[in-house]
C-alpha cells in the first residue's frame, strides 16, 4: 500500500534514514552560516563556560535580560538566576560539568529567571551539552531560551479558576 504523501511511514524494521536531508542543506556556508543562526535567532541563546561564566549572549538574550553583550560576557550566570534558587542551580551545573551527563538534555525546561531591572520572569528553554570531539566532559553549556511569562501566567489564572469552580460545585452538592 503506498502513501498518498512523501512522508517516510512506519512499517515496522528499521527507521527511515534523513541523511539525504542534511546533505541537502548543506549550502558551502558552514560555521558562518551556523554563527549567524545563533546570532540571530529570535530565541535567546546564552553559552557559559564549566565555571558558569557567560561566554556567548546574543541579541535576543539581551532582548530578554535587558543586559547587552558586553555587560553580560564574562559574568556568572547568577545574571539571570534568582537568588533563591542559586544553591540548586549551581549544585546540579557542577555536577553536569563533571560528569558530562544532565537528566534535562531534550526536555523543555520551564523556570523563572531576573531580568536587569530586578522583575522575575518565567522563561522556557532547552539545554545542550557542548564538548570537543571524542571528549566526554563538557566544555561549556548552551541554552536557547524564550520569554514564558503571558503563558505561565495563563496557566496559573485557569488552575485558580478551576480550584475555585471544584469548590464551587462542592459546596452545591452538599
Amino acid at each position: 500500500m503506498t502513501s498518498s504523501t512523501d512522508e517516510p511511514r512506519d512499517e515496522g524494521g528499521e527507521a527511515p534514514c534523513f541523511a539525504h536531508l542534511h546533505e541537502e542543506l548543506d549550502l558551502g556556508l558552514g560555521d558562518q552560516a551556523l554563527g549567524q543562526l545563533v546570532h540571530e535567532l529570535a530565541d535567546a541563546v546564552v553559552i557559559a563556560d564549566t565555571a558558569g561564566t557567560i561566554v556567548f549572549w546574543n541579541a535576543a538574550a539581551a532582548t530578554l535580560f535587558g543586559w547587552s553583550d558586553d555587560d553580560a560576557v564574562g559574568r556568572s550566570l547568577d545574571l539571570i538566576i534568582p537568588q533563591r534558587l542559586r544553591r540548586r542551580h549551581w549544585d546540579g551545573y557542577q555536577r553536569v560539568m563533571e560528569t558530562g551527563r544532565t537528566k534535562y538534555s531534550g526536555r523543555l525546561l520551564e523556570v523563572p529567571a531576573l531580568h536587569r531591572d530586578g522583575h522575575t520572569l518565567s522563561v522556557a528553554f532547552t539545554v545542550t551539552l557542548l564538548t570537543r570531539p571524542g571528549e566526554s566532559r563538557p566544555e561549556a553549556i548552551a541554552a536557547v531560551l524564550r520569554d514564558d511569562t503571558a503563558r505561565r501566567k495563563e496557566l496559573i489564572g485557569l488552575r485558580e479558576r478551576v480550584t475555585e469552580l471544584e469548590a464551587a460545585e462542592s459546596s452545591r452538592r452538599e
